[in-house]
């Protein structure tokens, strides 16, 4: 049924559209092919069916399917050309619907006719117009195609069949192995009786190359025949491209022609000149290159006459500046080739040279004699070497300083001591060889004199290391300034070229545009020109000139000298020698920043130096105990003398040291033990010597009370000449009052005074010294407590007892010494730092303890009396005669106990301590009336106490400053209710 659908597997050979022109009978066309028994058995054996069997997407997409057919089944079965369906059984359904049944019409579906499509066939109609216009310039190729598509799946299927071998594109009979696989030996070995089956396999291998030749010859004229069109087309287009090729020769030939005859007329001459122009400038170049030469052909025995006189900034530059136009102007001259680095190894050499010369200047500098009056030893060449160093970048040159500092330090001390020692005629330098065993056999004097001499040599020493390191930072500070400026000043001109650049522009483009060359506008020999004699001019600057055959123009020297004060800036020294600073020092402000802090650190170490040798100095003489010896006096001067030099020191360095100080401090703490020990000492055997009697008080002690009246707190000076002789007074006057003291306190004041007047002289230890002077005082109070209160002399001096004349005086003294404690609270407030104020408080706790001290005192004179009352008034007894005996006893008593004090105390104390008395008389006598019933009542008894107590009265009142004391004697008596 789908027959008429079907195609060929080959071409027929009637067809117009057949691609063969050998005529090829369909026998033989359609004969099957056979394969020939396996002869290659490495190779396939080129079956058709085995090659086709497994699909392939190349080969298999244009062979014919099913679904290639028109009509499928069921349009066959529903044949429309019937006219009697019923009779065709084919198309029925085997059911209720296997006869037909006339179908009633939709409701749901309108009825259509030829008008509804009216308009749609007069739309289309222009469009099949042009589809069958299109469908006669272009037929259909589904026939070509097809045949084209069967053509080459069969001639695919047959070189299927020719081995892959011979395919291989390293195909070569001439490998053994290729060979082998081709023509097998085994098929021509006649051995053994097989000469006929192998002659026959040497046929059949004959006729299987001969089969893959006629298979590979077909296909190749089936390719022939598919581009023989093409072919013919290109020969066909040979004829007419050489034509075409004919017609632009001559076209060539005579616009060369024309072109020639323009380059003739016009051109020649022009470039003639511009060739010339050309050559000059060259000759130009080459005769400047030749002057650079023979100007860098100095250098060396120029840089060696510079170092000759020291002059190692002229020399470095003059090998910067060297070394730039090698690299710049003279680069590739083959006789400079070994000059770089000649001149590297030159300047190394120059670096070596600088250092060792700073440390030259430097021990020049620190070991010249001080005596001599200049602080800068040769400014010029010290501010060349640094200039010189700072180009070089060695940065690290102040710490060879710092080393001769150390040295020059010690050889100070060294020296002063030699110079000493030569003076002293008591110290054998032959038999004591060290320095230091020498300056220990020397007194204080004459170690202080030493001391002071070494002190005012280093105050020298650091005045010149402050000076020769100032100059070395103002050069260092006249760098950065000069390169900050540069930076401002680079920041500036990029502003300004960014601005000219659109000018410059402009001005190239009018100059192009108007015809002008511009070897015209810009004269480039001469610049050029200038350019080199600059470069000369700055090579030989330093110290040579060029002789005359090589000397410039004057306009050139204007050019050079204008250059060069653009590229230098002058400053001036504080030394007021002026100094080129070059452009080419490229040091970081972050570098020069942090130099000029390393220097001024150095100063502060030269200061450190001074006291680090110092305090060795002072530790080496007080190895044997020389400075805790020492008076008061001699510590005095000797702390005086290092203050001032620790004043001086950080006046000049602008910091404090902190390695003296701590050393003195150190010695002042040990002498203010050793003081405060010894007056300590000395206070405690006063003490346990003293009798506690009154003493007279000497003249000196009572004008050494004066003074502090008068607010100085000092011990008087010793008169010169004979002293006057005064008489000792009985009272010490202290601000109009009299004091009766004993010895000891006179000299405890002029203790406290010592104490004070050391705070005076070493202000470092005030902290320390209010510590022992709190100490000293509560000293005083508790061992005078321990001898008078508690008795303790009777056996440590051997009193007898202890009187009221004792008490009475121990009291007075301790009040002079808490007069007194104000006034050493106000001297060492004032030498106290505020946040030390909270010490002055032990001057607080020690008034308090003297106070109490007295208040016992007192109490003690009271209760010796209070004992005396109660032993004879519990005897009395109200009787005849009056006075009684028992009053006149109480009366003698109380007449003595005036007698002891009167003189020791002042009379408002007197008053106070009588009116207590007599307040415990009253008490003792009031219970003894109580006991023996005697009450106011006039009688007889009352009339004998009153006569009695009149008698006490009389008697109290009249002893000398108790007149006005009110007794009210009412009452002993007891009120009534």
């Amino acid at each position: 049924m789908a027959s008429s659908h079907q195609s060929s597997p080959v071409p027929q050979s009637k067809s117009s559209d057949a691609f063969f022109k050998k005529e090829v009978d369909s026998a033989k066309r359609f004969r099957p092919v056979q394969s020939l028994p396996d002869v290659c058995p490495k190779e396939p054996t080129g079956d058709a069916s085995g090659l086709c069997d497994s699909p392939s997407l190349v080969a298999d997409q244009h062979r014919w399917t099913i679904y290639h057919s028109k009509v499928n089944l069921p349009a066959a079965l529903n044949d429309p050309r019937l006219t009697k369906r019923e009779s065709d059984f084919f198309t029925k359904t085997w059911g209720q619907d296997f006869v037909d049944v006339e179908i009633v019409p939709s409701l749901y579906l309108p009825q259509f006719n030829k008008e509804h499509f009216a308009a749609y066939q007069q739309e289309i109609v222009q469009r099949e117009k042009i589809h069958e216009k299109c469908k006669t310039i272009c037929p259909p190729k589904d026939t070509f195609d097809r045949t084209l598509l069967h053509t080459h799946d069969k001639s695919r299927t047959d070189l299927e069949q020719v081995p892959k071998i011979f395919m291989k594109p390293d195909f070569a009979l001439e490998d053994p192995l290729t060979f082998n696989a081709v023509l097998p030996w085994s098929h021509f070995n006649t051995a053994g009786g097989k000469g006929n089956r192998d002659a026959a396999s040497s046929k059949l291998l004959q006729e299987k190359l001969s089969h893959y030749l006629d298979i590979v010859e077909v296909n190749i004229a089936h390719q022939i025949s598919l581009r023989s069109e093409a072919f013919f087309h290109a020969m066909t287009s040979q004829h007419e491209l050489q034509d075409y090729l004919r017609k632009t020769s001559q076209a060539v030939k005579m616009l060369r022609d024309k072109i020639g005859q323009i380059d003739k007329v016009m051109c020649e001459g022009s470039l003639k000149v511009l060739r010339l122009s050309l050559t000059k400038s060259n000759c130009i170049k080459a005769y400047n290159k030749l002057k650079l030469m023979a100007t860098v052909h100095q250098t060396q025995p120029t840089v060696q006459l510079l170092l000759s006189t020291s002059e190692f900034v002229g020399a470095l530059d003059l090998i910067a500046t060297t070394q730039e136009v090698l690299q710049q102007e003279l680069q590739g001259i083959h006789s400079f080739r070994h000059l770089g680095s000649q001149l590297c190894e030159l300047e190394k050499l120059i670096d070596k040279m600088m250092i060792a010369e700073f440390s030259t200047y430097a021990r020049s500098d620190l070991n010249r004699p001080l005596e001599e009056e200049s602080q800068v030893l040769e400014e010029e060449r010290l501010v060349s070497l640094v200039f010189g160093l700072l180009k070089q970048r060695k940065l690290n040159f102040f710490e060879l300083y710092g080393d001769e500092i150390i040295i020059s330090a010690k050889n100070i001390i060294k020296q002063c001591v030699i110079n000493t020692v030569s003076q002293i005629e008591e110290i054998d330098t032959e038999a004591v060889i060290k320095l230091a065993d020498q300056m220990r056999m020397m007194n204080f004097p004459q170690w202080f004199d030493l001391l002071k001499d070494v002190f005012s040599n280093f105050i020298i020493f650091l005045k010149r290391i402050k000076a020769t390191l100032s100059v070395i930072r103002n050069v260092v500070l006249l760098v950065l300034d000069k390169n900050q400026r540069n930076k401002e000043l680079g920041d500036a001109s990029a502003s300004k070229n960014s601005a000219k650049e659109s000018t410059i522009d402009t001005e190239v483009a009018y100059l192009t545009h108007e015809g002008m060359f511009l070897s015209d506008a810009f004269s480039e020999g001469d610049f050029a020109s200038t350019t080199v004699d600059s470069v000369s001019q700055r090579i030989l600057s330093p110290d040579s000139e060029p002789s005359s055959s090589d000397s410039v123009s004057e306009p050139e020297g204007a050019t050079d000298s204008s250059s060069s004060k653009e590229q230098t800036s002058s400053s001036t020294t504080p030394g007021g020698m002026d100094i080129m600073i070059g452009e080419d020092i490229k040091l970081s402000e972050l570098e020069l920043g942090r130099l000029a802090n390393n220097i001024q650190e150095l100063l502060y170490s030269a200061s450190d130096i001074c006291h680090d040798r110092a305090v060795k100095f002072l530790m080496s003489r007080a190895k044997d105990g020389f400075l805790e010896k020492l008076n008061s006096t001699e510590f005095v001067a000797l702390s005086r003398l290092m203050e001032t030099f620790i004043l001086d020191t950080e006046q000049i360095c602008g910091r404090k040291s902190m390695s003296l100080r701590g050393a003195l401090q150190s010695q002042a703490n040990r002498f203010v033990n050793r003081f405060h020990e010894e007056r300590k000492t000395k206070l405690s055997l006063l003490l346990d010597n003293e009798r506690w009697k009154q003493a007279d008080v000497p003249a000196e002690f009572q004008d050494l009370v004066d003074s502090i009246s008068d607010g100085k707190i000092a011990l008087p000076e010793k008169k010169a000449g004979a002293p006057e002789e005064r008489k000792p007074a009985e009272f010490l006057i202290v601000d109009g009052q009299k004091y009766a003291v004993v010895g000891t306190v006179l000299l405890l004041i002029r203790i406290i005074l010592e104490y004070c007047q050391c705070v005076d002289n070493i202000p470092s230890i005030a902290t320390d010294m209010l510590t022992r002077l709190s100490d000293l005082l509560k000293y005083f109070n508790s061992r005078s407590c321990q001898l008078v209160l508690g008795a303790g002399a009777l056996q440590v001096v051997g009193l007898k007892t202890i009187t009221t004349k004792n008490l009475a005086l121990s009291s007075r003294c301790l009040q002079l010494i808490v007069h007194y404690i104000p006034v050493i609270r106000a001297h060492f407030e004032a030498r106290l730092q505020p946040k030390q104020f909270s010490m002055l408080r032990h001057f607080d706790h020690i008034t308090k303890d003297y106070h109490d001290h007295i208040a016992e005192i007192s109490a003690k004179l009271v209760a010796i009396m209070d004992s005396l009352f109660d032993k004879l008034l519990s005897k009395y007894e109200v009787k005849a005669p009056v006075p009684s005996t028992c009053f006149r006893n109480i009366c003698k008593q109380m007449a003595k106990m005036h007698e002891a004090i009167y003189d020791l105390l002042p009379e408002e104390q007197t008053q106070m301590l009588f009116l207590r008395i007599n307040a415990s008389y009253k008490l003792h006598l009031k219970r003894q009336l109580a006991h023996l019933n005697v009450v106011n009542d006039g009688g007889p008894q009352n009339g004998l106490v009153t006569a009695d107590v009149a008698f006490y009265t009389g008697n109290l009142q009249a002893l000398k400053g108790l007149q006005t004391l009110d007794l009210n004697m009412a009452e002993i008596w007891e009120q009534k209710r």
